[in-house]
């Protein structure tokens, strides 16, 4: 009996409403199906009276996911999407996402094109796309207080956002850099058309092998986004008298504090998307961010009465 699994967001009516439809329609065809929400992918904040909040990378996988599963549909948004890949990147099960949600980024079809892509996928007519993740970890002399997986970025700051930091930062075996500014992002290349494109780094394609390290609102002229290797981890040490605070993929995080290393190195561990079509990095680019639209109107593009 073949096996997939069904994540949606529970915050959104249509998307509960259509996990249990095709949960009935695969069922019905012959197949196991394993339904869950994205909660579980969802990291826990940190608080002041409660400064750690770990849960192993290898403790998010819903229960009754494995890697028999011939991939994992997920209804919702970019946000959804992102903490299904923590749930089942360890397992190496390939997301199906479909958006339910608002700009879907990471997602690939529609809920209107369900239909259609409930028959390829029942066919196996598709593709895998494999996007690095990072593992990010929190050290406190050597023990580890707080460790997760990345699809997009890790972001280090102070709260509130604006005040001013200082970071020591040692990629790979480089010299220490020194970089002042309201906090820094480390991305991947999934990562670079969110938080780091809003901070000025530039947009790298998927298939490059490397991390980019992006310095928010800097205090100097010379501090700019910087791309090297994925091959080369990264250390940095905070050098504030005040704690900071750490947060992965926009939603979970813990405290930093300045005694504490943030330790990143691209995981063993990647997010596998399937693609219905070839992937076409520049297309997505231009739908959801009008990346490249002509900024003069030419004669075929417009009704010429």
């Amino acid at each position: 009996m073949p096996k997939a699994g069904i994540i949606y967001n529970d915050e959104k009516p249509i998307a509960g409403r259509i996990a249990v439809e095709l949960k009935e329609q695969f069922t019905e065809k012959g197949w196991d199906i394993c339904v869950t929400t994205g909660i579980g992918g969802i990291l826990g904040y940190s608080t002041p009276r409660s400064p750690v909040c770990h849960t192993p990378i290898d403790g998010l996988t819903p229960p009754g996911f494995d890697s028999s599963m011939k991939f994992v549909i997920v209804l919702g948004g970019d946000g959804t999407v992102l903490a299904a890949s923590r749930q089942v990147a360890p397992c190496g099960i390939p997301i199906l996402a479909i958006n339910t949600g608002h700009m879907g980024f990471l997602t690939e079809a529609y809920v209107n094109q369900l239909p259609q892509v409930v028959d390829i996928a029942l066919a196996g007519n598709y593709s895998i796309e494999e996007r690095a993740m990072l593992a990010v970890k929190v050290f406190r002399q050597e023990s580890v207080l707080w460790e997760a997986l990345c699809l997009n970025e890790m972001v280090l700051h102070r709260e509130p956002l604006t005040s001013m930091c200082h970071f020591e930062i040692a990629i790979g075996g480089h010299a220490t850099v020194d970089i002042a500014a309201d906090g820094i992002i480390v991305s991947t290349p999934t990562g670079s058309t969110a938080y780091a494109l809003s901070a000025g780094g530039p947009v790298i394609t998927p298939g490059v092998a490397v991390l980019q390290l992006v310095p928010i609102c800097p205090h100097s002229l010379a501090s700019r986004a910087l791309v090297f290797p994925d091959s080369e981890p990264v250390n940095i040490y905070p050098v504030n008298s005040a704690r900071l605070v750490m947060t992965v993929d926009g939603n979970g995080g813990c405290y930093v504090l300045p005694e504490d290393r943030i330790y990143i190195q691209k995981s063993d561990y990647s997010a596998r998307f399937i693609r219905l079509q070839s992937p076409e990095f520049f297309r997505i680019l231009r739908e959801k961010l009008g990346w490249g639209l002509p900024h003069i109107a030419k004669p075929t593009s417009v009704e010429i009465p």
